[in-house]
């Protein structure tokens, strides 16, 4: 075997079975090359360094014991980490390069020129330990990677740098907590082509949900210029994500999630001693997204066929070329957190007392912490820190891990879900807010916060210390029911949290949710903006609605994709999505409300639900709503959306609505389109019949069925004993809508909160022979036992 080949190996000659060669990192590239190229797609040429040069340089340069040496005065105490970590960098840096060594990499580098077509072609120069991203060691950035690098002078130097970035202190030390013997680690350089992205884009994508586990969604963040500023947490990129099970399936685009970021920064080409920099984005660059949506399907599409290839969820980097506008992957490696996660417990939060918000940004991880800041403003200020407090900083990068390990959460000025902070807080499950934008110039040191992880995607720094509770939920061993159980959701931030319930599929998700968080805009006044009096209004539509030239496609797509995280998270089961059901003073205090919304005396049994939707006062805003959910079902894909029409109180009225549905493209029966209604007022029940020839199915709101059947003010606290969901003639209304639901063939299920406070009324709702019933999350499992318990003891008698 000649030098050449023992020093150095092409991408397109290595695969999985290289690790001890070539690291993780190399061998991954080259088993892409090698077998994902003819599947479309492109990874950038190069080439890698041997374990065997690594050792031959070691050796060469009479290396060993002088290392052996300062680690074994490190292990004794006699001196520190930074001290051992620094003359051991210093005896690499000062090393000699094998005679045959040097020639194979700039061999090598002609011969990579040579195929682009150039006399000195730029490259990225990448470290790859040979005991790099094993099962249970996901740190990224460990050692050094080089970009931009040109010539053969700077090409060695920079090889001998990655050398020498074996031993940073964080590498040191991560190596010494995972049990790695130093002196059995060796370092593969990797010698990849620059993708100009330096003028295009780059990012980080997982094939995986990187908070929840949820395995049918690739995550994609994407910042102008090289990717070391998303990697590191520098900048606050865009978040896109996209539904595997309905890509590649045309005309569909399943993209549910489209976030801007920031985008402050972007780093591009440096000169000299400095081969990359940091410049401000143009406004232009801020306001855009960095990829259209051709594109994040490309991505998608390859982040599945790379899952599939490697048999296991992935983390990979890629970029895109702004000379040519061709897209790369440029790194992959197994995702290593969720995957090792327990499938059957569920950890919930209850956070009582709990203080003002003081900021927020993206949760990271899904529980909550309480404790003093510790604000560390700088690096060198890392000493500092105090051991179990909440660590407040810009960003981290790997030389903060050691304090990371000792705090009790993270909070970050910038990054965003794939940064260094997200994916440390995540390895070392501590909640972690990323991205506030501005925590350190809010919180102080010794300030006493409450960190929640617990709500959704956004997490949120609260003042003082809440009083939580934690409970743990086992759906491991819950036995199978006749009657379905499913869940009620509101927040599709939260949706994915709950995937792997055995739910099936959601009862009640409320619209409304989505448009007072989400877009927080009254639809009329997107529709007559120029028309709006109320210039402060005006303001911030205009600001809300940056990037829309058409300020009804803001509604029509935040609403379609807040929805569609919902439906994604239990497809291809039933999602059944109640139209808007605001009352007048709620739809009044969204953005430009008030100009639309008369005042009534009593909203609760005012213009609201199915009134709204043909009258002219909301005909138009109501359309908008159409609008959203025929993309939802048409263009994204998700046919188990199921339409639910609420407080609708005359089968005329219900005529009417299914017309205006109609006009607007919700013809219910094309295209699998079930329209419900809600059975929430006496005449739902009396003239069950006749909604059943309208509809295909009743859902019991038993909240306002009891308050009408009643003539109890379900908010009254002076009423308070008088309002009974088990009240004898709120049950005969249930009881009787059930028998006539299922003589007319129709569907009836209970979305109200009566069977997750009271277990015997599941019972009874069970006894009446109820399709399904909707309940919380956490009182899911007791409602299903008790379906259970009550559908074996019927079938006893």
């Amino acid at each position: 075997m000649s030098a050449v080949v023992q020093s150095i190996a092409w991408f397109e000659t290595l695969g999985r079975r290289d690790v001890p060669r070539v690291g993780g990192k190399n061998a991954s590239l080259g088993e892409m090359v090698q077998t994902l190229s003819s599947k479309g797609i492109d990874v950038p040429p190069g080439f890698a360094t041997t374990a065997d040069a690594y050792w031959n340089y070691v050796t060469t340069n009479k290396l060993e014991d002088r290392m052996t040496g300062l680690l074994a005065d490190w292990e004794a105490g006699k001196a520190n980490l930074a001290e051992t970590g620094q003359a051991i960098r210093a005896i690499f840096l000062r090393g000699d390069w094998p005679a045959e060594t040097e020639k194979a990499i700039l061999e090598a580098y002609r011969e990579l020129s040579r195929r682009a077509g150039v006399a000195e072609v730029e490259v990225a120069v990448r470290s790859s330990a040979t005991a790099e991203d094993l099962p249970d060691a996901s740190f990224a950035g460990q050692q050094e990677t080089f970009l931009n690098i040109k010539g053969e002078k700077a090409l060695i130097d920079a090889c001998r740098r990655c050398y020498a970035s074996l031993f940073t202190d964080r590498a040191i030390s991560y190596r010494k907590a995972k049990g790695f013997d130093h002196m059995k680690v060796a370092l593969s350089i990797g010698v990849q082509q620059m993708v100009r992205s330096d003028l295009g884009g780059s990012g980080v994508m997982f094939s995986i949900d990187t908070e929840t586990g949820f395995d049918k969604v690739v995550l994609i963040n994407a910042a102008w210029g090289l990717g070391e500023n998303v990697v590191q947490g520098a900048v606050d990129p865009d978040e896109y994500q996209v539904f595997k099970p309905l890509l590649g399936k045309p005309p569909l685009t399943p993209i549910i999630e489209k976030k801007r970021g920031a985008k402050d920064i972007k780093m591009i080409y440096g000169t000299g001693e400095a081969p990359t920099r940091n410049v401000p984005t143009s406004k232009a660059e801020r306001a855009a997204y960095v990829l259209s949506d051709p594109e994040i399907l490309t991505l998608a599409e390859w982040a599945t066929t790379i899952e599939a290839h490697y048999g296991c969820p992935m983390d990979m980097e890629w970029a895109r070329d702004g000379k040519t506008g061709a897209m790369y992957i440029v790194q992959a490696r197994p995702e290593t957190v969720q995957a090792r996660r327990g499938a059957g417990i569920f950890k919930t939060y209850e956070i009582k007392n709990k203080g003002k918000v003081l900021a927020n940004g993206l949760s990271i991880g899904d529980a909550v912490a309480t404790g003093q800041v510790c604000l560390i403003e700088t690096a060198k200020d890392i000493g500092k820190f105090v051991d179990g407090s909440i660590l407040v900083t810009q960003t981290t990068d790997p030389d903060w891990v050691p304090i990371m390990k000792r705090a009790a959460a993270i909070v970050t000025d910038h990054g965003g879900r794939t940064s260094h902070a997200a994916i440390v807080s995540r390895e070392l499950g501590l909640p972690a807010v990323v991205g506030t934008g501005n925590a350190t110039e809010l919180l102080h040191s010794g300030q006493e916060v409450t960190i929640s992880c617990a709500e959704g995607d956004e997490g949120f720094i609260y003042e003082g210390i809440a009083d939580v509770t934690v409970n743990d939920l086992d759906v491991s061993d819950l036995p199978t029911t006749a009657t379905d159980v499913m869940l009620n959701l509101a927040n599709p931030g939260s949706a994915f949290r709950w995937w792997r319930m055995p739910s099936d599929g959601i009862g009640l998700a409320r619209m409304e949710f989505v448009v007072s968080n989400a877009i927080r805009v009254h639809p009329m006044a997107l529709v007559h903006f120029d028309k709006l009096k109320d210039d402060a209004a005006k303001a911030e539509i205009a600001a809300l609605t940056t990037g829309y030239d058409h300020k009804p496609d803001y509604f029509v797509d935040k609403l379609s994709r807040g929805l569609a995280r919902l439906a994604a998270a239990v497809f291809p089961k039933p999602v059944i999505i109640r139209m808007s059901d605001f009352k007048t003073n709620e739809y009044a205090g969204l953005v430009g409300g008030a100009e639309f919304e008369p005042e009534e005396e009593n909203p609760m049994i005012g213009f609201r639900g199915a009134s709204r939707y043909y009258s002219p006062r909301y005909r138009e805003g109501f359309a908008l709503e159409c609008r959203a959910i025929r993309r939802l079902r048409d263009e994204m894909g998700f046919t188990n959306v199921v339409v639910m029409i609420p407080f609708c109180r005359s089968v005329g009225e219900a005529d009417k609505v299914l017309g205006v549905m109609a006009e607007n493209g919700l013809k219910r029966g094309e295209n699998g389109l079930q329209v419900y209604v809600m059975c929430e007022i006496p005449s739902n029940v009396i003239l069950a019949a006749k909604f059943a020839d309208r509809f295909d199915g009743f859902s019991i709101g038993s909240n306002d069925l009891t308050q009408l059947t009643l003539g109890v003010d379900r908010d009254s606290g002076e009423l308070a004993e008088l309002f009974d969901e088990q009240d004898e003639a709120v049950k005969w209304m249930i009881e009787k809508v059930i028998s006539e639901a299922r003589k007319a063939g129709a569907k009836i299920g209970l979305c109200g909160q009566a069977p997750s406070d009271h277990p015997e009324f599941a019972e009874f709702l069970v006894e009446c022979g109820i399709n399904s019933m909707s309940v919380s999350p956490d009182s899911f499992i007791a409602v299903k036992r008790k379906v259970a318990e009550t559908e074996a003891r019927l079938k006893k008698k």
